[in-house]
């Protein structure tokens, strides 16, 4: 018996049957690339209707009879009105679009080149976050990040901008070298060129990784608007501070958070220390904190041991008592400003025991700015004569109730030949410039909780007031007025700042300065200093 054949259809095989399927995918996705407006206003209509009927249903029946007559006085003034049915009917149809539309769910979470960012940061953190006796460990070769890092951004380049890291309780978080290491790990993975901010939280076992904005590098000298015995030393992150200041970056007006260093009797960091390299902005500071002293009626001695010239715009300016650049004038002008500080302690206590207040000449505040002064020491010493660091200690001990307050920039070359007394009293530190962790944790007393830099505009460090913290500092730009290669618009600004010229020899009038007798030996010159005698008792 012959076999039938097989019916052309099966026969064919599985080329005719996904050609069929092939043209009815492309007819059904065209027709719906046709009919999409009319898929999209159809899908808003259900959904005003549905909100319609919940709100039908929501309505107390005592208001529906009200709702009713009001929405049909609605559409009798819709049918009265000229054209009213067609804009009424373009406006539900635009309602019912809107409410149609495409409504994907935006992607959350990491992106694939994220993800891979955050698990290699993962797994550089497993031999400082684990050990093997850890049963349950948070952090293992090939674990699930999503555990450990419970928040995280990036920029547009795909680097990290903040973390937020949960840690083992048994990692040593109290030792400052395991926070380094982290610290430094995370630098080093997060990417290089920024400063980062780190948060420990020692209760909660958790770290906070955040990338710090610059702090404004265009702020100029200008009259700040503090009290006397206030000097904005310069500005920092926002969240350090409890204060604003209002200052013009450019012509722009903006407030800033400021670091502030209080001095005078009742100052717990009566004296300043600033430690920087060559160009860095030690310089800067100390004419900012000068314009700053003479603004709020302040005497000041400067002691250029550099030589490089940088204060010759205060020479002769009110206020300013002497601008020395060389050894003999500066152990003069030390020896007398230690004669100073004696002269006004002894009135001071005397007016005290009479029970009168302190003569005026005494608390009219002096400051004693030292730029560089190890290389005037070096070379009083070459020549067989006294340290004139040494005359320093009466300021720096007795200075606070005397009025007297001490400023020194040093290099970080030239600390050694610094004496005890500078690093005792002088409880306020700065650090400007690049410089190691450890660099800075020596000077300051704490290491900074954020990555110093490799490169730093001039002017940018760390401040530490006392036992306080670690602030990020920019010193405002306060550059020499008679250097042309700086900005002419910084230059201008300190010249609208510099006080008048005196009118010849000495002090300005009306403002005595009286001074001691120089000692026995002494290589002051007593008719260099302007004595005047002292008011009757």
């Amino acid at each position: 018996m012959a076999r039938r054949p097989l019916p052309r259809v099966l026969s064919s095989g599985t080329t005719s049957l996904s050609r069929g399927r092939d043209l009815a995918r492309t007819a059904a996705d065209t027709a719906t690339d046709v009919l999409h407006p009319l898929l999209t206003i159809g899908r808003g209509l259900r959904i005003l209707a549905s909100a319609g009927r919940r709100r039908w249903s929501g309505t107390p029946k005592d208001k529906r009879g009200p709702a009713l007559f009001l929405g049909a006085a609605c559409v009798l003034v819709v049918a009265l009105v000229p054209y009213g049915p067609l804009l009424a009917l373009i406006t539900l149809m635009a309602a019912a679009a809107w409410q149609g539309r495409d409504r994907t769910p935006v992607k959350t979470g990491p992106s694939d080149a994220e993800t891979e960012r955050l698990g290699s940061l993962y797994e550089a953190l497993v031999p400082y976050f684990s050990i093997p006796e850890d049963p349950n460990p948070l952090f293992a070769h090939g674990g699930d990040w999503d555990k450990a890092f419970s928040g995280y951004e990036f920029d547009e380049a795909g680097r990290i901008t903040r973390l937020h890291i949960r840690y083992p309780a048994y990692f040593t978080d109290g030792e400052t070298a395991s926070r380094a290491r982290i610290e430094a790990l995370l630098h080093a993975k997060s990417g290089r060129g920024r400063e980062y901010l780190f948060d420990w939280d020692e209760e909660g076992n958790q770290l906070d990784l955040s990338v710090l904005a610059a702090l404004p590098t265009g702020i100029a000298a200008q009259p700040f608007v503090t009290s006397p015995g206030e000097t904005v030393l310069g500005f920092t992150d926002a969240g350090g501070v409890q204060r604003t200041l209002p200052v013009l970056e450019g012509d722009e007006p903006r407030d800033v958070p400021p670091v502030i260093w209080r001095t005078g009797p009742r100052s717990t960091e009566p004296h300043l220390l600033a430690v920087g390299q060559p160009g860095t902005g030690t310089s800067t500071l100390l004419r900012s904190v000068a314009l700053q002293a003479l603004r709020h009626g302040g005497d000041v001695l400067i002691v250029d041991g550099g030589g490089s010239g940088d204060y010759s715009c205060l020479s002769g300016r009110a206020g300013v008592l002497a601008v020395e650049c060389g050894p003999t004038g500066a152990q003069a002008t030390l020896e007398w400003a230690a004669q100073e500080t004696e002269r006004r302690l002894i009135a001071t206590h005397r007016a005290r025991e009479s029970g009168r207040p302190a003569p005026e000449d005494t608390r009219r505040p002096l400051w004693i700015l030292l730029d560089q002064p190890s290389v005037l020491a070096h070379l009083s010493v070459a020549e067989g004569g006294p340290d004139p660091l040494a005359q320093l200690q009466v300021p720096l001990r007795h200075g606070r109730p005397a009025h007297v307050t001490v400023v020194v920039a040093e290099h970080f070359d030239h600390l050694e030949l610094l004496n005890d007394a500078v690093w005792q009293h002088t409880r306020a530190r700065i650090v400007l410039g690049p410089a190691g962790i450890q660099q800075i944790a020596d000077v300051l007393g704490l290491p900074p909780h954020t990555t110093p830099t490799a490169q730093m505009p001039p002017g940018r460090g760390y401040a530490r007031l006392g036992a306080g913290p670690v602030h990020r500092l920019q010193v405002p730009a306060t550059p020499d007025p008679y250097d042309e290669a700086t900005n002419a618009v910084y230059r201008q600004a300190v010249l609208e700042l510099l006080p008048d010229r005196q009118q010849g020899p000495g002090r300005s009038p009306g403002k005595p300065l009286h001074a001691l007798p120089p000692a026995q030996g002494s290589a002051v010159d007593a008719s260099q200093i302007p004595e005047v005698p002292a008011e009757a008792p």
